[in-house]
């Protein structure tokens, strides 16, 4: 599969919201942690540091293939290094 085929593949399975949250997003939503989105380079940085400048501590996590569903795990095995979700919360303090 061409990359970027299997890159707007990921792409579309990570941004279809699941309302089921994996263990690892429920203990993060405890500690206050918001999940945003998923995102690569440049992108992945430039709304790290928004989300900063407008006062959020911010959590960048990487992708398991639970985030991306069945049927995506060569697009994870391709990119897995590329992304990263981005969580929020208020900054204490």
């Amino acid at each position: 599969m061409p990359w970027t085929t299997c890159s707007r593949r990921m792409e579309q399975t990570m941004s279809e919201e699941s309302e089921e949250l994996t263990p690892r997003e429920e203990e993060l939503a405890l500690e206050g942690w918001s999940k945003k989105f998923t995102a690569s380079e440049p992108k992945l940085t430039e709304y790290a540091k928004m989300y900063e400048e407008l006062g959020f501590d911010v959590r960048l996590e990487a992708i398991t293939p639970q985030d991306l569903g069945e049927g995506c795990n060569s697009c994870f095995m391709a990119a897995c290094d590329l992304y990263r979700t981005i969580y929020t919360r208020p900054r204490k303090g």
